[in-house]
């Protein structure tokens, strides 16, 4: 799929990922609900938790869901009108621009939600298996950095389970790139220190 393309096709896949994964919609959510700059609260994240932190619970669900739907219309946007191998390159594409959004100093989220949406439109099998496994892990140990390493991890074997290896090989690179993410979540999981859903500390 990946050699199908002209470099035109590319730029343009993945240009739109770039566009619509910059977009921070966790700023954007928390300044509307009057809670300010969210960068200033808690751990400095545009993510849904931390938009949650500034008391604004309908601003951190809809960070939620637009975040995962910009992964999500990148990808059915480019497999649509570009083809499946454009499709890859515009997820990678809205990956790195949730986590490095150029109108905000390139400083952006962790990319779970953005992940969930792009394994949604990959294949729904696989993003539902995904997001199973989040809440399978958060009913268990109660700890939302864990449950996102977790289903990240799993999400290229649902993919290979599914015959789909080009797919499966991007979730594993964008799996990689969340666990980079998460490597002071994962300091403190080691340490016993990470907090537990419902007492979140400063630096999820």
């Amino acid at each position: 799929m990946m050699f199908d393309m002209n470099w035109q096709t590319a730029l343009a896949a993945s240009l739109l990922g770039y566009a619509l994964g910059s977009i921070p919609f966790g700023l954007l959510f928390s300044w509307a609900a009057g809670a300010g700059d969210v960068r200033k609260v808690g751990s400095g994240n545009i993510g849904a938790t931390n938009v949650l932190r500034t008391g604004k619970r309908w601003a951190a669900a809809a960070t939620l869901l637009c975040d995962a739907g910009k992964g999500f219309v990148s990808v059915l946007i480019a497999k649509h009108y570009l083809g499946s191998g454009a499709a890859i390159i515009a997820a990678a594409g809205s990956f790195a621009g949730h986590l490095f959004p150029v109108w905000i100093g390139f400083k952006g989220g962790k990319g779970v939600a953005t992940f969930l949406g792009i394994m949604f439109a990959l294949s729904p099998i696989a993003g539902a298996g995904t997001a199973l496994s989040w809440v399978a892990a958060a009913s268990i140990w109660r700890i939302s950095s864990l449950s996102a390493l977790i289903s990240a991890a799993l999400a290229p074997l649902y993919l290979l389970m599914l015959y789909q290896p080009a797919f499966a090989i991007l979730a594993a690179v964008l799996a990689i790139a969340i666990f980079i993410m998460h490597r002071a979540n994962i300091a403190r999981l080691l340490a016993g220190t990470e907090p537990r859903i419902g007492a979140l500390s400063v630096h999820s």
